[in-house]
């Protein structure tokens, strides 16, 4: 009965501290909260601006995009100036009709990288 009192007691901190390290693991990494294009989209090409918005500040210098198809491979997109540090911005120019994919890297500002893939279609 004492174990179970000291538990209920010290329950309210061990919660605390739960939330404490999840937020700390949350806040540590890059995860996009929107894209375009979205995933699955269908758009029409030639040229396609991206915008990928993340929850923290991204450096842009070091993120990188890449658009890949199942005829030409995989090329690498030039990251343009954004004007919010949680924005990464790019142009595929020449985007012939197909299915593709959008290939990104982002940094976020405390060093931790994160990756991850849109696919869509250009009709």
């Amino acid at each position: 009965m004492i174990r179970i009192m000291n538990f209920v007691k010290s329950g309210p901190l061990i919660a605390v501290a739960i939330v404490v390290v999840c937020l700390d693991v949350a806040w540590a990494h890059a995860i996009l909260v929107a894209s375009i294009p979205e995933a699955n989209a269908i758009l029409n090409g030639p040229s396609i601006d991206i915008t990928l918005k993340f929850n923290v500040r991204v450096d842009t210098k070091r993120s990188s995009i890449r658009l890949l198809d199942s005829d030409r491979g995989a090329r690498s997109l030039v990251v343009l100036p954004g004007k919010a540090s949680n924005i990464i911005l790019a142009r595929a120019n020449d985007v012939r009709p197909g299915k593709y994919k959008l290939s990104w890297l982002a940094l976020a500002s405390d060093g931790h990288i994160t990756r991850g893939e849109i696919p869509f279609s250009v009709r």
